[in-house]
């Protein structure tokens, strides 16, 4: 196990597998949250104080809740504060961009047919965009736009929308798809860790102190929640996009991103006005049907630009290493029939995971994947359809070590 590739390969996976646990965790509870405030009732006798209550029943036993605006005549000494979900998701979240983004910057980061950088540029611009995100998000939020929640809702798409089309011009197509992701939960955590949770700890502290709080901290984390609530649906699919080729490697992808937001705002009308009692507005699902089969038809519109990707340096060892004749010839026998521009294998339309072996340039540039699915790993040919020998495999290991 002295391999750094396989090392590094899982630390990738446990970072992934952390962020996307603490990232359940942290959209559980919101959404609960959010249905549980919604469907307060309100009618009956309440608590002094109390601006709603609510009986559940959940394993076995029943719940009763009562929500406080301000809080209840004694202070207990215990709450329980919701923040560490968010804050580890965005822990691991930029652990993972790190991992795979940054350290393999020439494969998953840079397009030089899209912008020829170098790798510190490419890392620094991605920390600046993502930084300045939440900065340009706060300021707007605390100027006098965001009094009107419609108006600045509205801005804040077109900033999106905007970034989707320069993540485009920046990155590739990928790495641009999971740089809006991570633009868009900065944006969430930090409405948390600097908004939300400090002002509900003035709050405390002032109660507990015998002074009434400042109501405009509690309106503020309102809204900042609300924008969080609006927001989650359309960045796990974000994060879940890299998986999909037709999401983030098509000429449109940037509009692909744009409509997603809409998307998951329909959604999440529909569940938080069915959770506060007030119907059920079905045509939101209507809409955002029609908006997915926009989406389904503009990954498959023909690419306007085409060109032959540049081979970096490091694809040049690849393909000038003595072993490369010979890997060529294994992976175009035991690979190359599914990873195609025009696949031969039955039941395999496209090349999965858009991934296409069909040119030397196209080997070397998938090197690594090579390397551990095929030769570290049996996890490729997938149940060795194709019969790939153990010599293959000692081929492909040898090749990437000595040329990398």
């Amino acid at each position: 196990m002295n391999d750094i590739a396989v090392i590094w390969d899982w630390i990738g996976f446990i970072v992934r597998w952390l962020h996307v646990v603490t990232a359940i965790a942290w959209i559980g509870s919101s959404f609960y949250f959010i249905a549980l405030d919604l469907g307060l009732r309100r009618d009956g006798p309440l608590p002094e104080g109390a601006a709603g209550e609510e009986w559940q029943v959940h394993g076995g036993g029943f719940y009763h809740i009562q929500k406080y605006l301000v809080a209840p005549a004694a202070l207990p000494e215990h709450l329980t504060w919701f923040k560490w979900e968010s804050y580890w998701t965005w822990l691991s979240g930029a652990a993972l961009l790190a991992i795979i983004y940054y350290a393999g910057a020439d494969l998953y980061l840079i397009d030089r047919n899209v912008l020829d950088i170098s790798v510190p540029v490419a890392i620094l611009i991605s920390m600046a965009s993502i930084g300045l995100g939440w900065v340009l998000y706060d300021l707007l939020c605390k100027s006098p736009l965001g009094r009107n929640d419609t108006t600045l809702m509205l801005v804040l798409y077109a900033i999106l929308v905007a970034m989707s089309w320069g993540y485009t011009q920046l990155f590739t197509g990928r790495a641009a798809f999971l740089h809006l992701g991570a633009f868009t939960a900065t944006i969430m955590t930090a409405n948390v860790f600097l908004i939300i949770i400090p002002n509900q700890k003035i709050v405390v502290a002032d109660l507990k102190a015998g002074r009434k709080p400042d109501p405009k901290l509690g309106a503020q984390a309102k809204q900042r929640s609300l924008h969080n609530n609006y927001l989650t649906l359309p960045v796990v699919f974000l994060m879940l996009s890299n998986h999909y080729p037709l999401a983030f490697g098509t000429e449109f992808n940037w509009v692909i991103a744009s409509l997603i937001f809409i998307v998951g705002v329909l959604i999440r009308h529909y569940f938080n006005t069915a959770h506060a009692g007030k119907g059920h507005p079905h045509w939101t699902w209507g809409a955002a049907a029609v908006l997915f089969v926009i989406i389904m038809w503009l990954s498959t519109v023909p690419a306007v630009l085409t060109g032959e990707r540049q081979v970096s340096a490091a694809e040049e060892r690849f393909i000038a290493s003595a072993h490369f004749p010979a890997v060529r010839d294994t992976v175009m026998g035991r690979c190359a029939m599914c990873h195609a521009a025009e696949p031969a294998y039955d039941g395999v339309p496209v090349a999965p995971s858009n991934v296409k072996l069909d040119t030397d340039a196209e080997i070397a540039a998938h090197a690594r994947e090579i390397y551990l699915q095929a030769g570290r790993s049996h996890a490729m040919p997938p149940g060795n359809v194709s019969g790939m020998s153990e010599q293959e495999r000692r081929l492909l290991v040898t090749w990437f070590e000595e040329a990398r």
